[in-house]
This record gives structure tokens, C-alpha cells and sequence, in this order.
């Protein structure tokens, strides 16, 4: 076969100065890319081995080797893993972000509806061309098992490469770097201690042997093994390992660096951000395993898909069982990030059994124990550490309640709300302590905003009362609720329906002759408003929570309530037909006026618009649109125009 030149697919040249300049802060970072592609390598020709032994030949040892040479300086990472076919060579790095590791998770999906069962590093497919940070000229040479040619890839990443036959008789892959030279402080990759240290750094958890040759300069000892006298030192080289490949996570913490954990973090979750905390847990006991969790510092754009999966891995004694396991965490913390290694599962186990295993769901229910203390203490000690979880992920936290009977009161006490005690975010806890003696239940309101709940009608009582209101903001409120329908003994209550009873039994007392005279006095207005809004109220009645507005509008004690009709409708559901309350406030002005005005001229067609326009007042003053705007804007000019008129 003849050479062929190749033109890239992309844009090279535009994408190889970001991925130097912007997607890489070190360049060390080669090492860790290639040496991961490697172990990607390694890994899918493992897997297709356990089906077809032939594919490994005599070759049965897996490992990775470094190679020098300070002269020519060049750095070689090798493998004798599954290499690639000539069209699989262009396939893969013909087009910069084709990752072949990603199509053979696809491939491997498309064949097994679960998912992939490997675990794979090299997901977007760019890390291979981190090699031109530090090299003029990358060489590829590869062979798959049992092909009968091997190929050539070469590019000094110009836009363009080469691909020819080569006479490379072993299987996997070799990258020669042919380095730059070094510039300032730059490191040079042709010094043993250089590799050493970036491997140890950043891939000392690969579970495959990295090997070196080193070389020595030694004296010659006699047979008893002393140093012979006036002898020359000679050169002896041996191959060593790099890496411990004992994974990070079977270690104990004092063991583990902060950056040890958050290279691991990166390499597991494919996520370049720190991890917002880590938690290490090495059991030992009836039940023994190993657990290495990270929660994120930032919400994933797929949290809420269907996409989204579990983040957890499953190995058994350091065997990859399984990606994405949803037995190890509940739904409601699939965005923790980590490794479970147990020897006490055993290793025949498959996904089916799995899902009733019962040294699994042990170790679940350890590790939500675990996560619901760390984020409790998170809470008290480290506050702004824990409100930016929250930001993050208070959402999908609060799924639990729904969802984990067991654990409910635990994740109760880690909601975060506004209120209108102030502008900081209270705990349910923290809103219990300073609750007033006469208060009975915790009361809240939902909606879209602070500002718009803060201003609402349905308050006013409540902050005469000195009576704190939580102020539910987030959409998923309405439905979380239903989940928590009482706190510590106290039950949770929307102020927003049912009836409002705040007054004490000497205030009731003291009023009750008060109530019965204003209820008979506008007894007939209130009749008559009703009938005017025939089919948009169920009725119309005397408020208790009201001081300063004149209306509002309040669901029954298990209706739906007004935010929740939003939302239903926001996001284009049915909403069953319902029809709310119309509370009047008695000692506002405009509500004695016009029982004055029906005293005076009984039934109007003036009186009837202001029942209209109390209405559309009402629904304004919660959030929600009125009816029709053009009806609501022709009354209220009709009425300005009257006072203008005066």
C-alpha cells in the first residue's frame, strides 16, 4: 500500500491552538491523555478476549510502556492493547473529536440496551491530539489482533496527515512524540524523573502496569555481592513500574492527597471542575467495602433528562462490574460521582441478580447514611460550602422526599428556603425555633419569585401576627410538598388555602360579635359579587388573613392551588377545571363603598364591572393572568375616566 495524504475533517489548526491554549492548563497533560487512551486499549481488548481467547495470542501480559530516546528526543507510549484497522485509524484520528472510544461505547450500547460494561477514559475524542503541546511531529504506528497488515499515522498537525503500511509485526499501538525544544521552564519528557512524576500524579490509579526501562550506572560486585575494587561502573538497565495500580479508592485517606482525589475525580466524571467535597469510606466488619464518593461543584446540563444516569461504578475485588449503577445510590443522588469496590459480592453476580442482592442494598443503604451525615454537617459547619450544593443541587435533593420514605425526616433537615424572616435561607429546623408559642403549623406559599410572593395578599395577617411565612419559589415545590406534610409534629400550610383560623380562643371570643355584624351587613353584596362571577368563583366570603388589600383569591384545603395551575399549563398539561374563593377584605375602603352603593342603587352594571375588576385583581395580585386583558383594560379606563370626569 502506498502513502496516502489525508486532509483532516475539521478545522485542525483552529482547534489544536484551543486545545493547547485553552482545554489543557498544563501541559504535562499529554501524558495522562495518552497513557489513558492506552488503557482504553487495553480494556476493549480484555473485553472481546473474554469471548474470543485468540485475539490475545502468546501476548497474554497487558501493560503499557514508556520509551525514551534524549537524542533523537522522541517519547513513545505503547500498548498491546486492541489497535486499529486501517479504516479505523482513519475513522478515529482523521476527524479531531471522532473518539473511538466513544463509538465502542455506542456500538457495545446498541448491543446491550443496559449500557456499556467498560470502563472507558477517552469520551470526547481530543485527548490524542494534547500530544502537539508538546511535540512537532506525533508518529502513530498500530496493529490489530490477527490482522494482516500494520499502518502508520503521521501528522505535524497542519491540517493535514499520512497513513502507509509498515512492518510492524506486534499487536496494539505505539505514539512517538518528537518533542519540541524546551523553552524556559518547560519540562523535558526525555528525563526519567519527569515521567515518573507526571505518571505518579496523574495515573497512578490506571490498573494496568506502566513500564519503563531505567537505566543505572552500577559497580560490578563479586560473588558474595560486594563491590569488586578499582572497578568501572557499568550500565544496567531493568524495567520498572511507574504505578502502584492499586486503586485510590482501597487506600485509606490518610493515604490520599487533595489532589490525588481531584485528578481521580476528573479521570472518573470526565468533569475538569473540582468536586465540590469527597467522601472516603473504607468498612470493615460483617460487611466490608470500599467507597470513593465526590459531590460535584456544578450541576451537569443533563440532571433532569432521562439521559442522566447514576454515578456510580461497581467493582468487585478491583473487577469492573458495572457503569452507571443505579442499586448503589437512589435516584435522588445521582449526582454523586464515585467507586464502590466490595469482596463480599459475589463476582457471578449479574445485572439482574444484582437488583436483589442483598450485600448490595446494604451497602446502598450505608452510603446514603453516609452522604445525608456529610451534607447535615456541611449544613452547620461550612454554610457557604453547602449553599453552593444547594444552588446546585437542592432540585433534585428534594425528589427524595418522594421517593425515600426512610430517610424523609433527614432530608427534611437539609431544605433550604427564603422566608419572610429576611433575606438568608432558612432551615425547616431553624424556622421551628423561632416560631411564637401561640403559632400551630408552619405556613408557606409558592410562586414564581421572592418579589412577587413577598408582596402577596395571603400575607398580610401573617406578618401582623409576627407569624414567619416560607416563600417556595422553585417549581418543584408544589409537587415536593405533597411528600411533606408535616415537620417535627407540625404540620405544613399553605396560606394560600382553606380557611385561616390565627386569632386565639380570647380573640374569637372578644370578635365574635364583631364577625356576626359585618357578615350580616355584607351578607347581600357578598351574594350579589358571587353571582356576578357565576362559573369563576365557588364562593365569596368575609377574609381573616386580609389587613391591607382588598381581595385574594384562596384554593380549598386540597385543590390545586394557583402556582401549581401555572405550572400545569406552563408546561402544557390539563388542568382540571376548578374554581377558588373570592375572600373581601370588610374594612378596606373600596369593599364599604360598594356596600354602600348596592344599599343605595341595588344591582348596576357599574357594580357588577367592580366585581369584575375585584376579580382580575385578585388573580393579578397571586401571579396568575387574567381572563381577558381587553376586558380588564376597557373597565378600568371606563373607571379612571369617571374620576378624571369628577
Amino acid at each position: 500500500m502506498s502513502k496516502e495524504t489525508l486532509q483532516f475533517e475539521t478545522e485542525i489548526q483552529q482547534l489544536l491552538d484551543l486545545i493547547i491554549h485553552s482545554l489543557y492548563s498544563h501541559k504535562e497533560i499529554f501524558l495522562r491523555e495518552l497513557v489513558s487512551n492506552a488503557s482504553d486499549a487495553l480494556d476493549k481488548l480484555e473485553f472481546k478476549s473474554q469471548t474470543d481467547q485468540s485475539l490475545l495470542g502468546d501476548d497474554t501480559e497487558l501493560k503499557i510502556q514508556i520509551e525514551t530516546d534524549a537524542k533523537e528526543r522522541t517519547v513513545s507510549i505503547i500498548d498491546n492493547g486492541i489497535g486499529m484497522t486501517h479504516d479505523e485509524l482513519i475513522e478515529n484520528l482523521g476527524t479531531i473529536a471522532k473518539s473511538g472510544t466513544k463509538g465502542f461505547i455506542e456500538a457495545l450500547s446498541a448491543k446491550d440496551k443496559n449500557g456499556s460494561t467498560m470502563d472507558l477514559i477517552g469520551q470526547f475524542g481530543v485527548g490524542f491530539y494534547s500530544g502537539f503541546m508538546v511535540a512537532d511531529r506525533v508518529v502513530l504506528t498500530t496493529r490489530a489482533p490477527q490482522a494482516d497488515s500494520a499502518y502508520r499515522w503521521e501528522s505535524k498537525g497542519d491540517g493535514s496527515y499520512t497513513v502507509e503500511e509498515c512492518d510492524e509485526t506486534k499487536r496494539g499501538t505505539r505514539v512517538t512524540l518528537y518533542l519540541k525544544d524546551i523553552v524556559d521552564d518547560d519540562q523535558d519528557f526525555t528525563q526519567e524523573w519527569v515521567l515518573r512524576s507526571t505518571i505518579k500524579k496523574y495515573s497512578d490509579f490506571v490498573t494496568y502496569p506502566i513500564l519503563m526501562d531505567i537505566e543505572r550506572q552500577e559497580t560490578p560486585t563479586d560473588d558474595e555481592g560486594k563491590p569488586i575494587e578499582g572497578a568501572e561502573p557499568v550500565k544496567k538497565v531493568t524495567v520498572e513500574t511507574l504505578n502502584s495500580m492499586k486503586p485510590l479508592w482501597n487506600k485509606r485517606k490518610s493515604e490520599v492527597t487533595d489532589e490525588e482525589y481531584k485528578e481521580f475525580y476528573k479521570h472518573l466524571s470526565n468533569d475538569w471542575n473540582e468536586p465540590l467535597d469527597t467522601i472516603h469510606l473504607n468498612a470493615e466488619g460483617i460487611l466490608e467495602y470500599n467507597a470513593l464518593m465526590f459531590i460535584p461543584g456544578q450541576a451537569p446540563f443533563d440532571l433532569f433528562t432521562p439521559e442522566n444516569k447514576s454515578g456510580m461504578q461497581l467493582y468487585v475485588r478491583n473487577i469492573f462490574i458495572m457503569d452507571n449503577c443505579e442499586d448503589l445510590l437512589p435516584s435522588y443522588l445521582r449526582f454523586v460521582k464515585g467507586v464502590v469496590d466490595s469482596a463480599d459480592i459475589s463476582l457471578n453476580v449479574s445485572r439482574e441478580i444484582l437488583q436483589h442482592d442483598r450485600i448490595v442494598s446494604k451497602i446502598k443503604k450505608n452510603l446514603v447514611k453516609k452522604i445525608l451525615e456529610r451534607l447535615s454537617t456541611m449544613l452547620d459547619k461550612e454554610r457557604e460550602k453547602y449553599l453552593k450544593f444547594w444552588e446546585a443541587f437542592g432540585q433534585v435533593i428534594k425528589e427524595g422526599l418522594h421517593n425515600d420514605f426512610e430517610n424523609r425526616e433527614a432530608i427534611a433537615d437539609l431544605l433550604l428556603y427564603s422566608s419572610t424572616n429576611g433575606d438568608e435561607l432558612t432551615t425547616l429546623k431553624d424556622y421551628l425555633e423561632r416560631m411564637p408559642e401561640e403559632q400551630k403549623d408552619i405556613y408557606f406559599i409558592t410562586g414564581e419569585d421572592r418579589q412577587t410572593l413577598i408582596a402577596s395578599p395571603h400575607l398580610e395577617m401573617f406578618k401582623n401576627k409576627g407569624f414567619e411565612v416560607l416563600l417556595m419559589t422553585d417549581p418543584v415545590d408544589e409537587w415536593v410538598i405533597q411528600g411533606l406534610s408535616e415537620y417535627k409534629g407540625k404540620n405544613l400550610k399553605s396560606v394560600t388555602k382553606g380557611d385561616v383560623d390565627l386569632q386565639s380562643e380570647d380573640e374569637k371570643k372578644e370578635n365574635e360579635e364583631q364577625v356576626k355584624q359585618v357578615s350580616e351587613e355584607f351578607s347581600k353584596l357578598l351574594d350579589y359579587i358571587k353571582t356576578s362571577l357565576d362559573g369563576k368563583v365557588a364562593e365569596v366570603r368575609i377574609s381573616q388573613r386580609l389587613t391591607g388589600s382588598p381581595v385574594c383569591l384562596v384554593a380549598g384545603e386540597h385543590d390545586m392551588s394557583a402556582s401549581m395551575e401555572r405550572i400545569l399549563k406552563a408546561a402544557n398539561q390539563p388542568v382540571p377545571p376548578s374554581q377558588r374563593v373570592l375572600e373581601i377584605n370588610a374594612d378596606h375602603e373600596l369593599l364599604t363603598r360598594m356596600r354602600e352603593l348596592y344599599q343605595s342603587q341595588g344591582e348596576s352594571d357599574d357594580l357588577k364591572e367592580y366585581a369584575e375588576l375585584l376579580y382580575d385583581q385578585a388573580l393579578l395580585t397571586e401571579g396568575s393572568k387574567v381572563i381577558s386583558p381587553e376586558l380588564f383594560c376597557s373597565r378600568l379606563t371606563k373607571l379612571m375616566l369617571k374620576a378624571v370626569a369628577k
